[in-house]
């Protein structure tokens, strides 16, 4: 089926066509038709399936067909993304393929000035992409009127639930009208998932897209084991000796990722990183500067890159193993999207071998090991772990033995009569004290 006989209005595919899509995607054949009925919708999709444009497209036919009379005009349609990041690029979809119809639309979401985005929504907008967070706070202000939306977007509710952000959303669909249009996209339905979709949805159209291949099966995966204090140095022999242009890595920690991307540029690798401890302008940047290749390399944490959107991304690398397993599946399935070939690279040391048991578990499968001449792991050892410590104190038992010396105390031993005793070679003090 075309995207003429879906029934999408001429401006729409104009914008469509600019684009260069002339077939929708299977989420797309599926969604846009009940959408444009104005039936609620739930629908399984992967990341990377063309959901959005199955959203976006025809709620803004919709918004078109009932027309703008206001002379003010008020939010219409609310899309609810988990991330800064993905609340940025629905905002792009709706701009892109809304170029040629009146509606205006903006991005509402934490980590930049609050004052400007209040300004934006009191001269009136149609549509509203908001994080859970940052949207409660224009409301708890009364910066924004939520009473006239008739449509509700609520885009990879999964990982609204993972994020903790359902009671965030309940307490923003309390502020809804009754009646709406309601649609939701996750990428799998689980039990919460449903609970949330009966209280909300109203007898929804159900859509379920099956992926040809799970991302773990579909991406080129290898393990490199390395000690940890090369794994830097193994990273940069790839990226540099195989000519690497786009690499997305992952980290553990926000300061992992800092001292990482320190690390690169020292080695002449342009590299940024993104985290949550980065302001949201920072973050803009790094992304739209590794997109247009202005970056080789872009360091994530696992939050910062929810829903972050790469076309094309050929290399995905694991600097640290996520401790749990599914994150991995998460991460790998950034790179091998659309049909694109897409490379993982899990660099994994001594420590980390448990971490690589578990993942290989959920895959049921043994992930490749390949090493790389010059980067070999020094031999472990079978050294049973050491006690730790007690502040210093190695040979002794901190509950039964007194220290060997009492400076370490930060005391002076006292006699028997209470006074304290003069030290070795010191002469006694005889003169008076004085008192105060």
């Amino acid at each position: 089926m075309s995207f003429e006989q879906l029934g999408l209005s001429t401006p729409l595919l104009r914008a469509v066509k600019a684009q260069g899509y002339s077939q929708p995607t299977p989420i797309q054949n599926l969604a846009i038709p009940p959408v444009l009925e104005g039936r609620d919708l739930i629908a399984r999709a992967q990341t990377g399936t063309g959901k959005t444009a199955g959203f976006t497209l025809p709620l803004l036919q919709r918004l078109n067909e009932n027309g703008t009379t206001q002379k003010r005009r008020f939010v219409r349609t609310l899309i609810l993304t988990p991330t800064r990041e993905l609340a940025n690029q629905v905002r792009e979809s709706v701009n892109t393929y809304g170029r040629y119809l009146p509606q205006r639309s903006t991005a509402v979401f934490g980590g930049v000035g609050f004052g400007p985005q209040a300004h934006t929504l009191r001269k009136g907008v149609d549509v509203v992409v908001a994080t859970p967070g940052r949207l409660l706070d224009h409301i708890s202000q009364r910066t924004i009127d939520l009473s006239r939306v008739e449509i509700l977007v609520l885009d990879e509710a999964d990982r609204m639930l993972d994020m903790g952000f359902i009671h965030d959303v309940r307490k923003i669909l309390a502020t809804l009208p009754k009646e709406r249009q309601s649609l939701m996209f996750s990428a799998t339905l689980s039990p919460e998932i449903k609970k949330l979709a009966a209280d909300f949805l109203d007898e929804p159209q159900k859509v379920e897209i099956a992926t040809e291949k799970p991302a773990a099966e579909s991406v080129s995966q290898v393990v490199h084991l390395v000690d940890q204090s090369r794994k830097t140095e193994l990273l940069t022999h790839r990226i540099v000796s195989e000519d690497w242009k786009q690499v997305l890595v992952f980290t553990r920690t926000k300061r992992g990722a800092d001292r990482l991307t320190k690390r690169l540029r020292q080695d002449g690798v342009r590299a940024d990183a993104i985290h949550s401890d980065k302001s949201q302008g920072a973050r803009t940047r790094a992304l739209a500067d590794f997109k247009r290749g202005a970056l080789r390399v872009l360091v994530a944490t696992d939050i910062a890159a929810r829903g972050l959107d790469i076309e094309q991304l050929p290399h995905v690398v694991n600097f640290d193993l996520p401790y749990v397993p599914e994150d991995y599946i998460h991460r790998i399935g950034r790179t091998g999207r659309a049909g694109q070939e897409g490379e993982a690279i899990s660099l994994v040391s001594a420590e980390e071998r448990k971490l690589l048991e578990g993942i290989e578990r959920i895959l049921k499968r043994p992930v490749p090991k390949a090493t790389i001449a010059g980067f070999e792991p020094r031999p472990t050892r079978n050294v049973e772990p050491r006690p730790r410590a007690s502040r210093g104190r190695r040979d002794q038992n901190p509950r039964t033995e007194r220290p060997k010396r009492w400076a370490n105390t930060g005391r002076r031993k006292k006699s028997k009569t209470g006074s304290t005793p003069r030290r070795p070679g010191r002469p006694r003090d005889t003169s008076a004290r004085r008192d105060g």
